[in-house]
């Protein structure tokens, strides 16, 4: 079974399976099965993607536009998010 510290608020992950197969997303909340997921455009925060643990490969990495976010205490948007992949996948 997969240890939930694994999943941090921040990390990027791809999905494995689905119809969105290979899609870069941001991991904003973990349970024990499941995983919740944005791109700040389809899958916004306020209506996240609903996955499971095993469906997805998480990238040891937290971007820094919402590192920053999250240490000066503040809310981090769609915005970030979006912004967030668009710099990881230009890497």
């Amino acid at each position: 079974m997969y240890q939930l510290e694994t999943f941090q608020y921040g990390m990027l992950a791809y999905s494995k399976a689905g119809h969105d197969k290979g899609k870069l997303y941001v991991i904003i909340k973990a349970d024990h099965e499941y995983v919740y997921l944005v791109d700040g455009i389809l899958k916004k925060i306020a209506n996240p993607k609903k996955k499971k643990i095993k469906h997805i490969q998480i990238i040891n990495e937290i971007p820094e536009s919402i590192e920053s976010c999250i240490n000066s205490g503040k809310k981090v948007t769609d915005e970030d998010i979006k912004r967030s992949i668009k710099i990881f996948l230009k890497q």
